[in-house]
């Protein structure tokens, strides 16, 4: 079992920045592959990002590539998702989610390849 605590939203204005932090009650982070989600009002949760166990392959939705960075610190058990030169298209709901089961792959821009879940964060980006 692990559970799963985002923090970091709020609210900024357009060309803002945030840093997104998942912590994991886990003793097994290390071995997880972890994912960032998000969905705004109305629409479908959507992939924004991912990363292996050692952090050394990511994965970015093509609407934030360049401009958010995916990042883990397994010794504090964290993820991080540094979001800079934010959009209003960018507010959402962020979720964090790991997959304990696999190694990183394509099927992990799939939200049902991930097994946990956190409550997830908003943040909202003002033009």
């Amino acid at each position: 079992q692990a559970q799963l605590v985002e923090s970091g939203g709020g609210l900024v204005q357009a060309g803002g920045s945030l840093r997104l932090s998942c912590a994991a009650s886990t003793r097994t982070f290390s071995t997880f592959v972890m994912g960032w989600f998000r969905q705004a009002p109305g629409k479908e949760r959507e992939f924004v990002a991912a990363i292996s166990w050692r952090g050394s392959i990511t994965y970015y939705a093509d609407s934030v590539k360049g401009r958010f960075t995916i990042s883990r610190d397994n010794a504090k058990n964290t993820v991080y998702l540094q979001m800079n030169s934010l959009k209003p298209e960018d507010t959402a709901v962020y979720y964090c989610a790991a997959d304990s089961r696999s190694g990183i792959g394509s099927r992990h821009y799939l939200s049902n390849q991930y097994n946990y879940w956190g409550q997830g964060t908003q943040v909202t980006v003002s033009s």
